[in-house]
């Protein structure tokens, strides 16, 4: 097995002990970005050089008996929609071509801290608008399953470089899917961390629970590894929580675990395929004896606040920083921003108080059940060339961002959700399933994630 292939958690041990340095770590990467980043364009700004120099001073610092973190020497590349010092930045957009931030996102100040180097930024989609990786700067990003496919977003350049081995772990970002989304599509591990577990700097409304930054990796324990050593509080964070990660094991017995186990999406359609994959995956929850049942929280008003919620969003915090070049940017972006410059003082306060009722009932739903399990996407993977599918099993999708319910609806209670994946349809495109768990209960959802994905390894399932 190639260094490239193993686990963060196992590399991390091999440079703790002594077994492998910095250097060997970076070097095996970048190779590796060399071989495959030119046909999968997922990393879109490299700087190889300032990585390998990193990395010989991680190895000097650890020669010295320097207290190293426990992301030492772990290569990372963060998103393009996060800030990096000295480090273009674009966000996906013309606007942006040669930004050069002065400032770090705290996502990026905390894994530097932690040992991670960074080599340099995933693709995204212009802002992480749409769950489709392509912007006129960079181009597409393909899904290594299937070049001919989407790797989805926003955070698509970063499940892609965990796919095809070119990086250990990845930041992403999450408002409406764009952690999961990807996660789903390319076969790897995304997690939407509860608002405030992983706080975001800097933000136009610091207030927001909407948008999350969080974790990527290949495995459960790679992404329990990368959350417990960028979660915590911050005081430029109003919202940021002080719950601490990673103090109990990851593995747990679940027998007798609360599940809730998807019926309807409360009409949202679902691709057949993905439907099957997914509902294969309950003889696994089964098999670890938790106590599964049809259930689902009443989705009603869902969709409509999460969209209203969206577009004030947009507003916010995209729409200041294109000033009068609006019409630079890709039509999608104009029209969420249009929607929240249209919305009245009414339409705000209906879609606050009703999205305060909906966390209510999903708090209530879920203190029946510990966790609710659903398909992380409505579709496979589709064709790279598409910008986002129109329909879904016969039903039309009326906007750009519809088909993406199954990761949304989750999004607008805060609650925190995990994609594993689960299995391949028959032309061999990833299905990702999708974990929900109680609010701020994170290490919980990642036990029962950790769970899951051990018991299917252990039951040798094939989709």
């Amino acid at each position: 097995m190639s260094l490239c292939d193993l686990t963060a958690a196992e590399i991390s041990r091999r440079l703790r002990a002594g077994d492998l340095s910095a250097r060997e770590v970076m070097q095996a990467h970048l190779d590796r970005i060399a071989g495959r980043n030119p046909r999968l364009n997922a990393i879109v700004t490299l700087d190889g050089e300032r990585a390998m120099t990193a990395a010989a001073r991680a190895d000097e610092a650890r020669a010295r008996g320097a207290a190293v973190g426990p992301l030492h020497g772990l290569p990372v590349a963060h998103k393009d929609l996060a800030l990096t010092r000295g480090m273009r930045t674009t966000f996906g957009s013309p606007l942006f071509r040669d930004f050069v931030p002065d400032d770090d996102s705290l996502i990026v100040e905390r894994l530097r801290a932690a040992g991670a180097i960074a080599v340099g930024k995933t693709n995204t989609p212009e802002f992480g608008a749409g769950s489709q990786t392509f912007n006129p700067v960079f181009g597409a990003t393909l899904n290594p399953y299937d070049e001919a496919k989407t790797c989805g977003g926003s955070s698509g350049g970063a499940a892609v470089a965990l796919a095809a081995g070119m990086l250990p772990i990845a930041d992403g970002s999450d408002m409406g899917g764009s952690l999961r989304n990807p996660a789903s599509f390319c076969s790897v591990v995304g997690m939407r961390p509860s608002p405030g577990v992983v706080p975001s700097w800097p933000v136009a409304d610091a207030w927001s629970t909407l948008s999350v930054d969080g974790p990527m990796a290949r495995t459960v324990g790679d992404v329990a590894l990368m959350l417990a050593a960028i979660a915590g509080p911050d005081p430029r964070s109003p919202i940021s929580s002080t719950a601490t990660l990673g103090r109990t094991p990851l593995e747990r017995d679940v027998r007798g675990a609360r599940i809730a186990w998807w019926t309807s999406l409360g009409g949202a359609p679902v691709d057949p395929r993905v439907r099957r994959v997914v509902n294969e995956q309950r003889r696994v929850f089964d098999a670890l004896g938790c106590r599964v049942e049809d259930a689902e929280p009443d989705f009603t008003d869902f969709d409509a606040v999460f969209k209203t919620v969206r577009a004030l969003a947009f507003l916010t915090g995209v729409a200041p920083r294109l000033g009068a070049r609006r019409g630079e940017v890709k039509e999608t972006i104009r029209w969420e921003i249009d929607r929240g410059e249209r919305l009245t003082p009414a339409d705000i306060a209906r879609a606050l108080t009703k999205r305060t009722e909906l966390f209510h009932r999903m708090r209530d739903f879920m203190t029946r059940y510990e966790f609710f399990v659903l398909p992380t996407t409505q579709v496979p993977p589709f064709d790279v060339t598409q910008p986002y599918p129109t329909a879904i099993d016969g039903v039309k999708m009326h906007t750009y961002i519809d088909w993406m319910q199954s990761c949304y609806f989750i999004s607008i209670v805060s609650n925190p959700a995990i994609s594993v994946p689960c299995g391949f349809t028959d032309d061999g495109l990833p299905v990702g399933l999708q974990i929900v768990g109680r609010h701020q209960d994170d290490w919980a959802l990642l036990q029962m994630a950790h769970a899951f994905e051990v018991a299917r390894g252990q039951l040798r399932i094939r989709n």
